[in-house]
């Protein structure tokens, strides 16, 4: 697995609340999951070189239904 998907990974992992049954801990992580790689995608994406934000960002959102 890439460095980053793994570092990515480990962050949702600690996003997850103690406690949880096992079937509801993995529906968090994944859902956590899958936000953090949207969000490194929009990050790697979605501005240009200056860093400013080229406006794929909000179309991203959307169509990943993050909010």
């Amino acid at each position: 697995m890439n460095q980053r998907v793994q570092e990515l990974a480990e962050q949702a992992k600690n996003k997850v609340p103690a406690g949880l049954e096992v079937s509801r801990w993995i529906e968090v992580y994944n859902e956590e999951l899958a936000r953090l790689i949207i969000q490194e995608c929009i990050s790697a994406c979605a501005t240009d070189s200056l860093g400013k934000t080229v406006g794929a960002e909000e179309l991203i959102l959307q169509h990943f239904g993050i909010e």
